[in-house]
């Protein structure tokens, strides 16, 4: 073999070894690019074993949110149009008749500061008076002579009247004598004998002459509401001397 064989011979041994180098250069990069790909494919395995394991807690959550909301569109339709206000406050202003105390020496006053001494004072904390609303199911339940042309509207805003009448009661039975006004003084005296009454103590009440409205009346259509809420447990009544008295429940 002559110089120049032997010099083609390595030219082509060089050419083929750096051939082979650049293949596995390739699947060098091949090997590393399938490694990278294997373990995205890892990843969204195990993160699709993680929403398989969350699709019940998912279901159950959509099942919950779905009672929720029947719930809410129950208690939406059995709420009135017209929320009444609570009575917070039944005296305009706690100074005239403070002022007024101290020119106003009789005996009803005396007789309520006696009485004062008896009875029970409001607790802090106090539950409001009970205005349980009626449901669609409740009214559609109650017999159709007895019902009439009743709305659910009219049975719930009649509920909030009621309720504002209890806490005026309920204001001026507790209430101290220097922030009772004279023309509340012989109601006041009148609603702490009854409330004295076993059937009555401890009670919301009022007494039918405080139905003044504005949603309950004292006509036909106010009393068909007194005949259905007392239907539906929502108030019980009794007579304590002259007066009529209507008590709330609670259902």
């Amino acid at each position: 073999m002559d110089v120049k064989e032997a010099g083609a011979s390595l030219d082509a041994l060089i050419s083929s070894f750096n051939s082979r180098i650049a293949e596995l250069q390739q699947l060098v990069i091949a090997r590393n690019t399938l490694n990278g790909m294997e373990l995205q494919v890892l990843n969204i395995k195990n993160r699709l074993r993680e929403e398989t394991r969350a699709i019940p807690k998912a279901k159950k959550l959509i099942v919950a949110a779905l009672q929720q909301q029947k719930k809410l569109e129950t208690i939406s339709a059995c709420v009135p149009s017209c929320i009444p206000e609570r009575i917070t406050n039944f005296n305009q202003d706690d100074n005239k008749w403070a002022q007024k105390e101290e020119h106003v020496q009789d005996l009803k006053f005396e007789s309520l500061k006696l009485e004062e001494r008896t009875a029970p004072k409001e607790k802090k904390g106090r539950a409001s008076a009970p205005m349980w609303y009626i449901t669609a199911e409740e009214l559609n339940s109650v017999p159709p002579y007895m019902k009439q042309r009743l709305t659910l509207d009219k049975m719930n805003a009649a509920i909030g009247d009621m309720a504002n009448y209890a806490e005026a009661n309920a204001h001026l039975i507790t209430a101290p004598r220097k922030k009772l006004a004279d023309n509340n003084l012989d109601k006041a005296l009148k609603l702490r004998e009854i409330s004295t009454a076993d059937s009555v103590k401890g009670k919301y009440f009022f007494l039918e002459s405080d139905i003044k409205g504005p949603s309950l009346k004292l006509d036909n259509t106010g009393r068909a509401l007194l005949t259905v809420l007392r239907h539906l447990g929502r108030i019980t009544e009794t007579r304590i001397g002259h007066d009529r008295v209507i008590i709330l429940l609670r259902p």
